[in-house]
């Protein structure tokens, strides 16, 4: 039903200089995988087939990754070395890629509707790579929404309950249960203070949104440290009953810091053993 999955590629990934000044930080490896392809296989598990990436300077890397290699694969073909690029190479043969550069910083939703013409009309799946999810085996998040979306056909924001002193990192939900783990949004605030957080229901980087939300975005003005920010435009189109939020089944790494990233690295090395 959703055959499009956006990833907003473009930030600078300051959390992680110097090693982002000249390496995008959706390329850092959890163990020996970028974070962007985990992204990339937890959408095709969904049942994405196309890949749109807004990148920026300096992430052509990204695109490298995703095509084939043609002087490596020379020197490594009948070695047993010839392995390694086997999950890549599933990746690649498995979707296609289209990719539209963000000129400017100027947001997660201006990243969004930067990539509307790779998206067109229809609803569509959004990964941020700096959140690694991972179910254990059991359905993927992403896997999980689609699954929802079937049911509800509406904008659908992932969410999980954090410790309430750390609502200043996170966009926050507030709502109804209409289901177990599945709340109809009534509000939503970007990173409010602890004493402003409605409830300690936060955002994380998954979602499904629908193509209206392109015209809400545009017209969206500047919120938050003067960016545009998507949960302002979900909040517009929560007014109109049109936005829920999932507690999704699963553990969630947050690899654009460093502790969230040492942390999924030694989660996937403990499970690749």
């Amino acid at each position: 039903m959703i055959k499009k999955c956006l990833f907003p590629a473009a930030g600078y990934g300051t959390r992680f200089l110097p090693a982002t000044k000249a390496m995008p930080k959706e390329m850092l490896p959890i163990l020996t995988k970028p974070l962007i392809q985990y992204g990339v296989e937890e959408a095709i598990q969904a049942g994405c087939d196309t890949m749109a990436i807004v990148t920026g300077r300096g992430k052509r890397a990204i695109e490298d990754h995703f095509d084939i290699s043609y002087e490596l694969e020379h020197q490594i073909k009948g070695t047993s070395k010839e392995h390694y690029l086997t999950e890549i190479r599933d990746v690649i043969d498995k979707c296609t890629f289209s990719y539209t550069r963000q000129i400017e910083m100027k947001g997660l939703g201006h990243a969004i509707l930067s990539g509307e013409t790779l998206i067109g009309h229809e609803p569509f799946c959004v990964i941020l790579a700096d959140d690694l999810c991972d179910n254990n085996g059991g359905d993927s998040v992403l896997s999980q929404m689609t699954e929802l979306y079937k049911k509800y056909e509406c904008c659908i924001v992932a969410v999980e309950e954090i410790d309430i002193k750390n609502s200043n990192k996170y966009g926050i939900v507030d709502g109804d249960f209409i289901e177990e783990g599945v709340v109809k949004v009534t509000n939503m605030i970007e990173k409010p203070d602890t004493k402003d957080a409605p409830t300690n229901l936060a955002i994380i980087g998954r979602y499904i949104l629908t193509p209206d939300i392109f015209d809400v975005i545009r017209e969206t003005k500047p919120g938050k440290g003067g960016e545009i920010q998507i949960t302002d435009a979900l909040l517009e189109m929560a007014k109109h009953g049109k936005v829920i939020a999932y507690k999704f089944k699963g553990h969630r790494f947050d690899c654009g810091s460093v502790e969230g990233f040492v942390e999924a690295t030694n989660y996937f090395f403990e499970k690749e053993k």
